[in-house]
């Protein structure tokens, strides 16, 4: 059944005011008016992130829903696939942001809104590890953007967390996926969308 519902997470001092969110967002809304497209801000404690999205699409059809994450958003659209069996699309993702995020624990500034401040509490750190399904083969078609030339995630270790996925390792490149612009188009369409 084609998506009519598509969800986008931001990554970690992210919002939905990063370049590809709104870049796809954009694209949603000129080419599949049709589609509902969400992409909240995500507040800094992951077990409160994912509630609220669960919650946000609570009343979405389970079998025409999917979702897009970059970054630590990838690393929740893997959970959230799992809890809705639903197509995903993992951009830069992050594999295991427990550890990763540990060295962050404290005061942080939202990457768009330097003046916006947020605590990056150590429990939260708890809330990552509870949230891993890495040990769970995909509950359904999975796509992963992954850039070499990543300066903050090893791209080896996001090509093997993704191994069963469509793959696309992109030479050079960086976090950000500057490049974007040349793969939503892609994208969208391995969302299948209506």
């Amino acid at each position: 059944m084609p998506t009519t519902h598509l969800l986008y997470l931001h990554g970690f001092r992210s919002s939905p005011q990063s370049a590809k969110a709104q870049m796809t967002a954009a694209h949603v809304t000129r080419a599949h008016p049709k589609v509902h497209f969400w992409c909240p801000q995500l507040p800094p404690s992951p077990a409160e992130a994912m509630a609220m999205v669960a919650e946000g699409t609570s009343h979405w059809p389970r079998e025409a829903t999917a979702v897009i994450g970059s970054s630590l958003g990838g690393f929740y659209a893997s959970w959230f696939a799992q809890q809705r069996r639903c197509r995903s699309v993992m951009l830069n993702p992050a594999v295991n942001p427990a550890r990763d995020l540990l060295a962050h624990v404290g005061d942080q500034t939202v990457w768009h809104n330097p003046s916006e401040r947020f605590y990056f509490q150590p429990h939260f750190v708890a809330e990552l590890e509870a949230l891993d399904v890495r040990h769970l083969p995909p509950a359904a078609p999975e796509m992963a953007i992954i850039a070499k030339g990543d300066e903050l995630l090893d791209w080896r270790e996001m090509a093997e967390r993704y191994a069963l996925a469509e793959l696309h390792i992109l030479e050079g490149g960086d976090h950000a996926l500057s490049q974007f612009e040349s793969y939503v188009d892609a994208v969208i369409r391995f969302c299948d969308p209506v």
